[in-house]
C-alpha cells in the first residue's frame, strides 16, 4: 500500500508541476468531458478487454482536467459491459453515475464522502418485490422483511472498503442494484469495478461529495 501511494503522491507532485509550467497543455479535455456536467472529480474507467479495465482519477482546477493518478488495473463486470444495467446481468453499465457514500467492515480512512462501517447485520437489498429495493438495510438473518436471497450480505472481504456508484437510483424493480466500487480480489466482478485495496484507500480519501464514476467500454 505505501508502494502504492508513493506512486499516487509522484503523480501528483509532477502533475502540479506540469500545470505550472505548461498550462496549454491542458486544452483538449480528457474523453468523459462532455459527459459528467460540472463535477470537479472523476474517476475513469475505460475497458482494455474482457473484464479488464483501466482507472484513473482525475481532477479539475481552474487551468482544466489533469489526472492525479496512474493508470491502475481494475476489474469489471464478467460479462464486461453493457448500455443498461439488470439484476443478474454480469456486466457493468456504462455511463456517468454519482459517488455519494463509502460503507466497509474496516474502520473509516478518512475523506469526504459519508462513511459506513458494516457487519453481519448489513444488507443491500435486491428484492425486486421489496419496497427498499437497491437500498442499505439492517436486519439480522433469518429476519429481514426482504427477500435475503435476492440481496447482499455486506460483511464479506470485498466490501472491506467500498463505495456506492448511483446505478438505478430510481429503484427501477429488476433495473440493477448494489453496484459498488470495491476491493479486488484479482476476478472479474458481478458488475461492480474493482481495484486493489490500497488504491480504494486513496480514493476514498481524496473524494468529496459531487464525484461521480464515468465508465465506458
Amino acid at each position: 500500500m505505501r508502494k502504492l501511494a508513493s506512486a499516487i503522491l509522484s503523480t501528483v507532485i509532477a502533475t502540479v508541476l506540469a500545470l505550472l509550467c505548461a498550462p496549454h497543455a491542458l486544452a483538449q479535455g480528457p474523453w468523459f468531458d462532455g459527459a459528467v456536467g460540472g463535477a470537479t472529480q472523476v474517476i475513469a474507467v475505460r475497458g482494455s478487454g474482457g473484464s479488464n479495465a483501466t482507472l484513473e482519477a482525475w481532477q479539475r482546477s481552474p487551468l482544466g482536467w489533469h489526472r492525479i493518478s496512474p493508470s491502475l488495473p481494475a476489474q469489471v463486470g464478467a460479462d464486461g459491459f453493457t448500455d443498461a444495467a439488470a439484476d443478474g446481468v454480469p456486466a457493468t453499465p456504462e455511463g456517468v453515475f454519482s459517488l455519494d457514500a463509502a460503507f466497509g467492515t474496516a474502520e473509516n480512512p478518512g475523506g469526504g464522502l459519508p462513511y459506513r462501517k458494516v457487519g453481519p447485520n448489513d444488507w443491500w437489498d435486491g428484492d425486486p418485490d421489496s419496497t427498499t429495493y437497491n437500498t442499505h438495510q439492517v436486519c439480522a438473518p433469518g429476519s429481514c422483511a426482504f427477500d435475503e436471497s435476492a440481496s447482499e450480505e455486506l460483511e464479506i472481504p470485498a466490501y472491506r472498503y467500498a463505495v456506492v456508484m448511483g446505478v438505478n437510483k430510481e429503484r427501477v424493480p429488476g433495473g440493477g442494484g448494489a453496484f459498488f466500487l470495491h476491493v479486488s480480489n484479482g476476478e472479474p466482478t458481478l458488475g461492480c469495478v474493482a481495484v486493489s485495496e490500497g488504491a480504494l484507500v486513496w480514493l476514498i480519501r481524496w473524494l468529496q461529495p459531487g464525484a461521480v464514476i464515468a465508465i465506458a467500454d
